[in-house]
């Protein structure tokens, strides 16, 4: 059995946003996954491993290293694969590029929960964030909302201005809360530790998609937005011991566990009641959904050939 190695270009070139989406709402149909992560040492390197298995799909190991110094030295500082393994035998099918996953997978997953929780009219999109994350979500949204206007904040304008450049259509806010108050979709990819939007600037009808908190204690919406809206995660597994934006709330007791609505494994509670609550997602990662985009890269990159 031939391997299949996917590099970034050459695998992108056969992806489509919406498709993902669909492969994502298969997948979660699926038994649940079994995930473990490993992190490995030597200051300041880092090796981190996120495995999973899905019982009908395959398994999955994505990998990446972290070498701050690299910059310096002119080379990269996060490198990467993942292997995507059989479900049937075990065998390894393809290395995939560790960026190309990544991409897709994080994009992915907040589109997937916008078409199920944000209003299907929804025209003004607001980007929080001008990094590499933040231009896949101008991609990925536009894919579902192709009539939006667009709008990035960040914390430095000329960042907000360079990816104007790359996007077109695309502008800049001046004012983060006037912006918040008009957009329909807030879209939110820093790395925070402190929260940079506040509920109290959230309106009827809005949809709020957080991305960039990772850690324990980082925090891109304040206590506020958690009362205020309707609270959905990718994946309880992933999120609720270990992501600030819900692990610091619970633990305060500003929000009960209850209170968290659904996650993907859930789909008839995973929905928009009506055109006037606010909803608000914890994009969370988790190697299942890494596993997930990997099966969806290599099919459309086998289907391709």
């Amino acid at each position: 059995m031939s391997i299949s190695i996917i590099p970034f270009a050459e695998g992108e070139a056969h992806l489509d946003w919406m498709q993902l989406c669909a492969a994502f709402e298969a997948g979660h149909k699926l038994p649940r996954a079994e995930i473990g992560d490993t992190f490995l040492y030597r200051d300041p390197d880092t090796l981190l491993s996120r495995s999973a298995w899905i019982d009908g799909m395959g398994l999955a190991v994505k990998s990446a290293t972290i070498f701050p110094g690299n910059p310096g030295n002119g080379d990269p500082m996060i490198n990467g694969a993942v292997c995507v393994f059989s479900d049937q035998t075990g065998t390894l099918e393809a290395v995939v590029d560790f960026h190309l996953v990544t991409k897709w997978k994080t994009a992915g997953d907040s589109l997937y929960a916008a078409t199920r929780l944000a209003r299907p009219d929804s025209r003004r999109i607001l980007i929080v964030g001008a990094g590499t994350v933040g231009r896949s979500l101008y991609q990925a949204y536009g894919a579902a909302f192709p009539d939006a206007q667009f709008t990035v904040w960040n914390r430095t304008r000329a960042n907000a201005e360079a990816m104007v450049a790359d996007c077109p259509g695309l502008i800049v806010a001046d004012d983060l809360e006037t912006a918040v108050r008009e957009a329909d979709i807030v879209t939110c990819a820093t790395m925070s530790t402190e929260p940079v939007l506040k509920g109290d600037w959230f309106q009827p009808g809005q949809h709020i998609d957080l991305i960039g908190a990772y850690r324990p204690d980082m925090r891109e919406a304040d206590d506020t937005a958690l009362r205020r809206a309707r609270v959905f995660v990718d994946s309880y597994d992933t999120t609720v011991g270990h992501i600030g934006e819900i692990k610091i709330p619970l633990e305060a007791g500003t929000i009960r566990r209850a209170d968290l609505v659904a996650d993907y494994y859930q789909p008839e509670a995973f929905l928009r009641r009506n055109d006037e609550e606010i909803t608000l997602f914890k994009n969370g990662g988790g190697a299942h959904l890494d596993l997930m985009t990997s099966r969806f890269i290599l099919d459309a990159w086998t289907g391709a050939a």
